[in-house]
């Protein structure tokens, strides 16, 4: 008797979806994505062509100035409009090249400039948060109102708080003083504190809950937990506020009058007053401009990515 082994089965084969080849993706046109990138590259020109503008008018001799006012590029390119700015030359020859004699302190400036924003930064933003973790995480009475008059406070426009803040700052003996500059912009604004409100609200409370069941009370979690989760937010909104307080200019001009707290933008506005009212240094102004422009620049170029990374309130997993 002869016996027989039974027959393999034959798996059936499964086939692999068709992938469409790289070039086909390629290629695909996209009428959408066409229009996308019109836009951004439109926004883009339209965004930095004033600094281009300006860059080139610092670049332009004063005696070109009119006439090569229509041009997209500087006809003979010199960097003597920004050694006239930064006093390198003497009156005689800074009214040779077409200036007006005056020169900005750069360096104090730039550093009355740097405090001034520094500590707006660092001191809002901390009360910020603290602010917007209560409003987050704490329960208390009027908790509602109270938040809903911040945000109301949203519609009011700066200048009407201008002259309250001003006699404040007067009556307190803190004119031409650095702690006057700062003091109405210290604690917080409401753009700030709602912002930070909604980013806690997205921290899973059973993170917290953990470390209260460990021990840890409401400002150990606040110091601890909430704060290192929150780093990006904390730096937009610094980042935010440095850039506002740097490029403001009414009320550094109301309280720093003196020459020892003068910052950036009230000074280049007294180089400008400096010059003949019939001919104004129009590339002298763009020059100091111009400096005054790049520690801005290089703060979004060093801390530009951790914007983008926390626009979008995620990477709390």
């Amino acid at each position: 008797m002869t016996m027989t082994q039974p027959a393999t089965p034959i798996l059936p084969t499964t086939q692999q979806p068709s992938r469409p080849t790289h070039d086909a993706t390629r290629h695909r046109f996209s009428i959408g994505r066409a229009l996308g990138w019109t836009v951004l590259i439109i926004s883009l020109v339209l965004t930095l062509f004033p600094f281009y503008w300006m860059l080139k008018t610092a670049l332009t001799p004063a005696a070109d100035v009119i006439r090569d006012s229509g041009a997209l590029f500087p006809g003979s390119p010199t960097l003597i409009n920004f050694a006239r700015v930064l006093g390198f030359l003497s009156p005689a020859q800074d009214q040779a090249a077409g200036g007006s004699g005056a020169s900005i302190n750069f360096l104090l400036y730039l550093w009355n400039s740097i405090i001034y924003c520094a500590l707006i930064g660092f001191f809002q933003t901390l009360f910020c948060a603290m602010g917007g973790y209560a409003f987050a995480r704490l329960r208390f009475p009027g908790r509602n109102v109270l938040f809903a008059i911040l945000i109301a406070a949203l519609m009011v426009p700066g200048i009407f708080t201008l002259l309250p803040n001003f006699v404040l700052v007067r009556d307190l003996g803190l004119l031409n003083d650095i702690f006057g500059m700062v003091a109405p912009s210290l604690l917080m604004t409401p753009f700030a504190l709602f912002f930070l409100r909604q980013f806690f609200l997205n921290i899973p409370v059973d993170v917290e809950e953990a470390a209260m069941l460990d021990g840890a009370g409401k400002a150990q979690v606040f110091w601890r937990i909430a704060l290192p989760m929150s780093r990006g937010p904390l730096i937009t909104i610094g980042l935010i506020t440095v850039v506002w307080a740097w490029k403001d200019y009414l009320w550094p001009l109301l309280i720093g009058r003196d020459e020892s707290v003068r910052t950036m933008t009230v000074a280049l506005g007294v180089y400008l007053q400096q010059s003949p009212n019939t001919q104004p240094d129009w590339t002298g102004l763009m020059a100091g401009s111009t400096l005054s422009v790049i520690p801005v620049l290089i703060l979004l170029v060093f801390l530009g990515r951790r914007i983008v990374e926390s626009l979008n309130f995620t990477g709390i997993k």
